[in-house]
């Protein structure tokens, strides 16, 4: 019976596949592009596939980026692989914040993770503000930066909410 449905599901993953390349998404299993792509569909983005730039854009202005940083419930949202030195990695690292006109927390369901329970929207100062005194404190060279829901509530604002009990 397992056998039976993971044949299915292969099959519905093959099908997703072709219909992703036919909008020029070549990688549809890229981790974390399926959460991207429900996010976009939620706040009205443009998603962008490239693995290196932001996760969207304003569809009717290219030149406005928005990052999306998300988790589970009881998770923390992260930017990976931030530098804390030499300073020109560090300046890299930060410009992946500073790039962005907003930054969003998502936060999924753990019970169904692709079922959105907020988001809420952070002005990337503050992130790169919480972001260096990470980093300062680190002991490392590079770490994971990351961000509770509950900080992302006290500093930003909830722009879809979607509680259930």
């Amino acid at each position: 019976m397992a056998q039976e449905t993971y044949r299915k599901i292969i099959k519905l993953i093959l099908r997703a596949s072709e219909l992703a390349r036919k909008v020029g998404i070549n990688n549809l299993l890229q981790p974390g592009l399926a959460k991207e792509m429900i996010i976009a569909d939620i706040l009205g983005h443009t998603l962008i596939t490239s693995k290196r730039h932001a996760d969207a854009h304003d569809p009717n202005d290219p030149s406005i980026l928005y990052e999306y940083i998300s988790c589970k419930e009881g998770g923390s949202g992260q930017f990976d692989r931030m530098f804390k030195e030499p300073p020109e990695k560090r300046n890299e690292s930060l410009n992946r914040i500073w790039r962005n006109d907003k930054i969003f927390m998502i936060v999924f369901y753990a019970s169904n993770q692709t079922k959105v329970k907020v988001i809420i929207e952070l002005d990337p100062e503050i992130i790169a503000s919480e972001t260096e005194r990470q980093l300062d404190r680190s002991q490392n060279a590079i770490s994971h930066v990351g961000f509770s829901e509950k900080w992302a509530r006290e500093n930003g604002e909830i722009v879809y909410d979607n509680w259930e009990e």
